[in-house]
């Protein structure tokens, strides 16, 4: 246990904290934020194929083909090109637990174990301690980018990225004047902001929020199961549809097929070790019955995912489980290893520590294969009433109160780990980070769309290679 001056260091009182925030200001003038010049030696090709040499061969041209088909879609992928172009930015040291890839598509609503559905950030692979404006400045630049994607003027673009900033600003503020256990305990649950926000809603986007709602609470593990399995001679299999989902059977026919599945169901014993008990104990109430790979996201593709089968032990459901292979954080290389040897253990203990509610089956595990290499894996729900807004189709306004609530989301998140006192202290009363942090926004965006015609030219140029088919 850390001693009374160690934790004091830790977490210093109220005056220190806005006197660290002000002082954040001499290192790192607010205005500054804006500030964004492209090394000379950038090659952010060059950074996604040294990621590539990590991946599963076959679906490196996947994952390249998903990051071709817009700017936004590349932005989605190119976590570890902006990482680079983040540690040569002004930086406030002022740290935080971070998501690292705190782009619009990675916030959404799931269900809590309460069976509410809140909103949340919803992706931790690179999640790591570091610079807290490194998320706002990922989140802001995504919303500029896709904004663009959907036809915004760069006015709209500009208003849609200054409400993103504005709120996590003001939200900070709040966060920083409430007790510690009321940070703890905040979250945004969906169902109560329908209800509280329902008599200013007009009547379409109150039907629209009820349906979203709605859609989230059906994609649950009985819809999975309905979608991705099938009943074939009286057992139920996972469907194949490769290279996107490949039974373990077809990807290694040469196994005895009960002994692999001997071991795999050991592995997954072990991963419950690192459940609580009452979450364990449901554990074991279900068999591994099916393992699948699967191909997801756009940033993971290549990495290791696996679908895995559980059918309840008396026969009264099914249970449908992702292991995702984690690798080093894209932050690693510029604020610092994680703390954390197993890579599993890294994403889950930054995910419980910046969602407000966590996945009941939310864990880790390593697996070592028939060559001795270790991979890293994190578990969780495949489904658990997940939804994510349709970004494609919003209109400005649509994305603007969107990135109201990742701003809101992501100041959460970061005032359980950080000081959100000294944050508050940082961003100020005044707009001065906002408009500093749109107009980085701006500039990141028109380098994303020279990043993406780059994959474009590497891949004409035979430097790398894409699949746009699947």
């Amino acid at each position: 246990m850390p001693s009374t001056a160690e934790k004091r260091a830790m977490h210093p009182g109220r005056e220190q904290s806005i006197a660290d925030g002000k002082a954040a200001r001499v290192r790192a003038p607010r205005a500054s934020q804006r500030d964004f010049e492209p090394a000379a030696s950038r090659d952010p090709v060059g950074l996604l194929l040294a990621q590539a040499v990590s991946r599963i061969p076959e679906l490196v041209p996947v994952r390249h083909g998903r990051m071709l088909l817009s700017p936004f879609t590349f932005y989605r992928g190119a976590a570890l090109p902006m990482a680079a172009d983040l540690a040569a930015t002004s930086a406030t040291g002022l740290r935080v637990q971070l998501c690292g890839d705190a782009h619009l598509s990675n916030f959404g609503a799931f269900g809590s174990p309460e069976r509410r559905v809140v909103f949340d950030v919803n992706d931790f692979d690179e999640t790591l301690p570091g610079p807290f404006e490194w998320d706002v400045k990922r989140l802001v630049a995504s919303l500029v980018v896709a904004g663009r994607g959907n036809g915004f003027t760069s006015g709209q673009t500009s208003r849609v990225a200054l409400a993103a900033a504005a709120t996590y600003r003001v939200a900070m503020h709040e966060l920083a004047a409430m007790s510690t256990m009321d940070v703890w305990y905040a979250r945004l649950d969906v169902e109560d902001a329908i209800t509280q926000f329902k008599a200013q809603l007009k009547r379409g986007a109150l039907r629209r929020s009820e349906s979203a709602l709605a859609r989230a609470r059906a994609r649950d593990s009985t819809q999975a199961v309905a979608k991705l399995t099938r009943v074939i001679s009286g057992r139920r299999e996972i469907i194949s549809d490769p290279p996107l989902i490949v039974p373990v059977e077809e990807l290694a026919p040469e196994l005895n097929v009960n002994t692999s599945y001997a071991a795999l169901r050991a592995l997954v014993s072990q991963y419950g070790r690192t459940l609580p008990p009452d979450r364990r104990h449901l554990l074991e109430r279900f068999t591994l019955t099916r393992l699948a790979r699967k191909v997801v996201g756009v940033g993971s593709v290549g990495t290791q995912s696996w679908i895995l089968l559980m059918e309840a032990d008396d026969g009264s459901g099914w249970l449908l489980l992702q292991a995702k292979q984690a690798q080093r954080s894209v932050l690693a290389g510029y604020a610092g290893e994680s703390q954390y040897d197993n890579q599993g253990e890294r994403v889950v203990s930054g995910q419980r520590l910046m969602q407000a509610s966590s996945d009941i089956f939310l864990g880790w595990q390593e697996a070592t294969g028939p060559d001795g290499t270790r991979t890293d894996y994190y578990v969780r729900q495949l489904r658990d009433w997940k939804y994510s807004a349709p970004i494609e189709e919003m209109d400005p306004a649509t994305m603007a109160t969107y990135g109201r609530l990742c701003g809101w989301t992501l100041a959460r998140a970061h005032a359980r780990s950080g000081d959100r006192i000294a944050i508050a202290a940082y961003l100020g009363y005044s707009d001065k980070f906002d408009q500093a942090v749109a107009d980085f926004g701006a500039t990141y965006a028109d380098q994303t769309e020279r990043d993406h015609a780059a994959l474009a030219e590497a891949v004409t140029s035979g430097r790398a290679q894409a699949r746009m088919d699947v």
